[in-house]
């Protein structure tokens, strides 16, 4: 079997894995369309406000209820403990109140 051979295998092997990925995809999708009505019923009648996008720091759990100095408890110049403090940009609001943002 020539390296040819080979590499036009991989690619039909690569492209079945794929049309079986989309269609694994839209199958779940139709699936999940009733978990989400379901979470969204039980959301409103608990009447819950922010979403839990990481759990370490309570100025990353809860981006509206943030201060402006919590991520600089120890001192304005300490390093940020946790990671998801550099992948969460302050509120706007923070930076209008501040002048610092247009």
């Amino acid at each position: 079997m020539r390296k040819s051979d080979l590499f036009l295998l991989f690619l039909a092997l690569n492209l079945v894995l794929m049309v079986l990925m989309f269609g694994h995809a839209s199958i779940r999708q139709g699936q999940l369309q009733a978990n989400l009505a379901e979470e969204e019923r039980l959301v409103n009648k608990l009447e819950l406000t922010d979403l839990c996008f990481f759990t370490e720091a309570n100025y990353t759990r809860h981006l509206s209820q943030a201060d402006l100095h919590t991520p600089f408890q120890d001192s304005p110049m300490a390093l940020e403990h946790f990671p998801s403090g550099a992948l969460v940009v302050p509120p706007v609001m923070i930076g209008k109140t501040n002048g610092k943002m247009d």
